[in-house]
């Protein structure tokens, strides 16, 4: 067994062909671009709490509706499939060596951006102010679904360019051990594949048709079942991205060494087997679930913690190893000898510190009784703005501050001012999620023009406050962030030598016996998840097809 040995294998000067380096920039900067438009939609949705009506200055937007789609669709799924597909197109083929099929990552491309062009007409034409979770009875126009459907496809397609790579590499290393990097690149599309399943018959099995005429009514509590199958599972497609990266990337930044190859594989197929059977945590209130399946999915949410809090660790060790070789000491002290001056790390520290609130909230969230009293309330945006809001918005900045640089060849400008918008940035993410965590307890509600709302307390004035004013801080840092990426990519001064991916090393490495080598047969995972899988969806599913087609169409917005 290696006691020390690079969580990828390295090829010196590897670098892919022009052509896959053009379109993974593509797919990047597509997430980016998607990125801001949410985050100026979002400034809109975040001054709503405080009374400041904005959105009449929006151009084209028509109600706080569709700026809270625009908000939620473009931030929770335009962008992350764009950054992810292009991330962990070039973390694969850096992992394993060798090109992936260009034509593949080009047809990626095009259904996202295809799909982008589809979902924004509609959201932007204010014929789909249906929400982030858009199932019926609100209905969408027809270019809205089939834009997401094509949004997945997209994700579909990177999934098979990533499968057939390890293949090509397996028959030309027989024996050998997935590196790393890989491993948890296609692990993660592995699930979602499998979590994205539901969704897909949602959108083109119910919504299109009923959209389009074929359908007169649709039946709400099965969509939403079919939603929250994949909308669940979606929380850890955004996640592990960024995981990949603290795993990988993180401890190279910090001068450290990550813990072990092996956990960090066991970590990912938990991941794999726990993300997708949780969905009825959302639906805790739905009529026509049992009280048994609804405790199996909590129990299930709970074990999905597990991985995370394994993260934790092997992070937390990694970081700590980098910590005292620069002269830490005690407790906590190396924690403050970290580089605190690079960019790339520190955002993504913060990131850390801040998902760890946003992981206990989620705690609550899953629990039935406590789940009760936040329901619905801006309890849930406070959670999810500590979590996708930042653990990866935050991360995937991070990332982009070394990403950015090596997929154009050019220096980072503005590295004082990348620094300063991860703090301004954490700051409103803390700050906006005390005044709704605070305004949840007290009943405010979510989705809701509070503004507007007849049952206004006073009490919920100094909440809508923070949340204003949290969400404002987090439009400055965010604005910095694309002020540094643009600066970079126009002004940035070439650099003479490749620039190549920050990886770790391991403390322990990739054993090559025992029961350790079994962790690379991804089919024995996924046959296990699918049983999973199973167990958990159903007997539902058994009990409640065909299902109930009875509920008309609403437009309300």
């Amino acid at each position: 067994m290696n006691t020390s040995t690079s969580v990828v294998q390295r090829p010196e000067g590897f670098r892919l062909p022009e052509g896959q380096l053009r379109v993974i920039r593509w797919m990047v900067y597509l997430g980016f671009f998607a990125l801001a438009i949410g985050i100026v939609n979002g400034l809109g949705q975040a001054l709503n709490y405080a009374r400041v009506d904005i959105l009449q200055y929006f151009p084209g937007m028509r109600n706080y509706y569709q700026g809270l789609t625009v908000h939620g669709v473009v931030n929770a799924i335009v962008f992350i499939f764009a950054f992810a597909n292009g991330f962990l197109a070039l973390t694969t083929a850096r992992a394993l060596d060798r090109p992936l099929k260009t034509g593949l990552l080009w047809a990626s491309f095009g259904a996202m951006v295809a799909g982008f062009l589809l979902a924004g007409f509609a959201m932007g034409s204010g014929q789909a102010s249906v929400l982030y979770t858009f199932y019926p009875p609100l209905q969408a126009h027809w270019s809205f679904y089939l834009g997401l459907a094509l949004l997945v496809v997209s994700t579909w397609i990177l999934a098979v360019t990533l499968f057939l790579g390890l293949a090509a590499w397996r028959k030309e290393h027989p024996g050998a051990r997935i590196p790393l990097m890989a491993f948890i690149s296609v692990a993660t599309y592995a699930m979602w594949v499998l979590a994205s399943l539901g969704i897909a018959v949602e959108v083109v099995g119910l919504l299109l048709p009923w959209s389009l005429g074929l359908m007169d009514h649709s039946d709400p509590l099965l969509s939403r079942s079919l939603f929250w199958y994949s909308g669940h599972a979606l929380v850890y497609f955004w996640l592990l991205p960024a995981y990949l990266s603290w795993y990988i990337m993180v401890p190279k930044h910090a001068d450290g060494k990550l813990f072990s190859d092996s956990l960090t594989r066991v970590v990912f197929l938990m991941f794999l087997a726990l993300s997708i059977p949780t969905g009825f945590h959302h639906q805790y209130t739905d009529p026509g679930i049992g009280t048994g399946m609804k405790a199996l999915h909590a129990f299930l949410t709970f074990g999905v913690f597990f991985p995370s809090m394994v993260t934790a660790f092997s992070v937390m060790y990694a970081l700590e190893i980098g910590g005292r070789r620069r002269g830490g000491t005690g407790l906590v002290d190396w924690f403050f000898k970290l580089d605190w001056k690079n960019p790339a790390l520190v955002a993504q520290l913060l990131a850390m510190l801040t998902f760890t609130l946003g992981g206990i909230t989620g705690l609550i969230n899953a629990s039935y009784n406590l789940n009760q009293v936040v329901h619905n309330t801006t309890w849930i945006p406070g959670h999810f703005h500590m979590t996708v809001g930042s653990a990866v918005t935050l991360s995937f900045m991070g990332i982009a501050y070394w990403l950015v640089p090596y997929l154009t060849q050019r220096r980072l400008v503005g590295q004082g001012m990348a620094l300063v918008s991860s703090w301004v940035y954490t700051a409103g993410v803390l700050i906006m999620a005390r005044g709704l965590i605070s305004g949840g307890l007290d009943g405010m509600p979510r989705r809701t023009l509070v503004m507007e709302a007849p049952y206004e307390k006073p009490s919920w004035e100094l909440a809508g406050m923070l949340s204003g004013f949290g969400g404002t801080l987090m439009f400055v840092g965010s604005a910095l962030f694309f002020a540094v990426l643009a600066g970079t990519i126009l002004m940035g001064r070439k650099v003479e030598e490749p620039m190549d991916l920050p990886f770790t090393e391991t403390v322990r490495g990739p054993a090559d016996h025992g029961w350790e080598v079994h962790l690379d047969r991804f089919r024995y995972w996924i046959v296990a998840t699918i049983i999973l899988i199973v167990i958990a969806y159903g007997p539902f599913l058994a009990q409640y097809l065909p299902g109930h087609f009875t509920s008309p169409p609403y437009r309300f917005f």
